[in-house]
């Protein structure tokens, strides 16, 4: 009789234990993916911005991990197409403005379609840039869809319509687009709030045409800063619908810039009074390096600043990992998954990214960066500066970098891959056209 007491004792207090464990361990997260639109880390308060305050998205970082070396394609069509589908884009063709409207469902899978069979229902919110065809032909069950970039109201002609789950709708006079994406993702998130969700959550701001917002003063005289600060304001207003639904210890939020800050802003997006390296559109520092910040309650470490390269493509993966989903059959992804670190856990950070805009491209790690021409960069001064080594001068640490991003290019091939057709800018042909006509 007494043995039996032990022996229940013992069932019950490793039920116990096991109740405990389940209960702290994390289950499959719902998954809302903010992407800023020409957002860089020089307009970003957590980030150091000299010119802008950015309170909710502090916030973020301060009840999450803020990464310092993120880092996604200078122009917005391959950026998304890379974070869609975790591969590099002289794999998918996604190279350049054009060329990403291109590729076909048959031909590359995206996030969604990895997902739904782990669960997840998935929408996807705002922009879809220059991707090919729309969210639903590429797997997602729900979206709003608005035309072009930077749309805000109806007195731009891109912004009389929107796109709803196949139905063309009216922008009203007196409605603000970000606002209506807004509603459509609380009342997406109240409907599923039982079963885990992803949200791409793709955002008009702050893209040109920068327009006065709803909080913008009659003679307000700096509208941009307002685009700003309406963004913020949104990531404020998603966080608390997340707490009113009591979703989000159960919801992971990542919030990243496309690329970095549009040319006609960067010189005001200074850090310490330096502006960055390059902008948008530039292989320089700035304008692939962008703001990251992952925020799980409770699962990511809070006030934590992470130095660990991050590269676009990763996201594909680290979803993947979290939500339990098998990876696509017979496709090269080039991501490196991120859940060990999002969860707090030991993990080994990938020792390189790499970067390709048209037909230029490069590997960056800690402290060097080396590019498709052989030059090789000190990156001690990043992001503000990028020091060309020349060569022949090479020190022993500058000789050593350089085998070893060579050896990273020539494992990928890029040169191998499919080639860039487009000009070199990586832009759209007819805007090139017209650029040089002005000139």
């Amino acid at each position: 009789m007494k043995a039996f007491a032990i022996s229940l004792g013992l069932a019950s207090l490793l039920s116990l234990t096991m109740t405990a464990l389940a209960a702290s361990s994390p289950t499959k997260p719902n998954i809302i993916f903010i992407l800023a639109d020409d957002y860089g880390v020089g307009e970003v308060g957590c980030y150091g911005a000299d010119h802008y305050q950015t309170p909710n998205i502090d916030a973020l970082a301060r009840g999450g991990t803020r990464f310092t070396h993120a880092y996604t394609v200078p122009l917005c069509g391959p950026s998304r197409a890379l974070i869609l589908t975790g591969r590099y884009g002289f794999r998918t063709g996604a190279s350049n403005q054009d060329a990403t409207g291109r590729f076909t469902p048959g031909m590359e899978t995206m996030m969604p379609k990895v997902l739904k069979p782990a669960g997840y229902v998935t929408s996807a919110i705002g922009k879809w840039g220059q991707l090919p065809l729309g969210p639903a032909e590429f797997g997602f069950d729900d979206y709003l869809k608005f035309q072009g970039s930077g749309t805000y109201w109806n007195t731009q002609e891109r912004g009389k319509t929107y796109l709803l789950n196949g139905e063309t709708k009216t922008l009203r006079d007196r409605d603000y687009l970000p606002d209506l994406m807004h509603q459509h993702l609380t009342a997406f998130m109240t409907k599923h709030r039982d079963r885990p969700f992803y949200v791409y959550y793709s955002l008009a701001h702050v893209h040109t045409d920068i327009l006065p917002t709803p909080d913008s003063a009659a003679d307000s005289k700096d509208v941009y800063a307002d685009n700003v600060a309406y963004m913020d304001k949104l990531v404020g207003r998603l966080m608390a619908e997340l707490d009113r639904l009591k979703l989000r210890e159960k919801t992971l939020v990542i919030f990243i810039g496309d690329n970095g800050t549009a040319v006609a802003r960067a010189e005001r997006a200074t850090i310490g009074g330096r502006p960055l390296a390059g902008a948008k559109g530039s292989m320089l520092e700035g304008g692939g390096l962008v703001p990251m910040i992952a925020h799980w309650p409770k699962v990511t470490p809070a006030g934590v600043v992470c130095s660990d390269f991050v590269d676009a493509s990763d996201f594909f993966p680290t979803f993947a990992e979290l939500a339990g989903a098998a990876l696509p059959e017979r496709t090269v992804l080039d991501g490196h998954s991120l859940a060990a670190r999002l969860r707090g856990e030991k993990s080994q950070p990938r020792p390189w990214i790499f970067n390709q805009l048209a037909r230029s491209w490069y590997v960056r790690e800690e402290g060097w960066k080396l590019n498709q021409a052989g030059e090789l960069f000190d990156m001690s001064d990043a992001p503000f500066g990028e020091k060309l080594v020349l060569r022949g001068a090479d020190n022993p640490a500058a000789s050593a970098a350089r085998k070893r991003l060579q050896a990273a290019l020539t494992k990928l091939d890029p040169a191998g891959g499919i080639p860039d057709t487009g000009d070199a800018s990586g832009r759209h042909a007819k805007n090139v056209e017209k650029q040089s006509i002005k000139k």
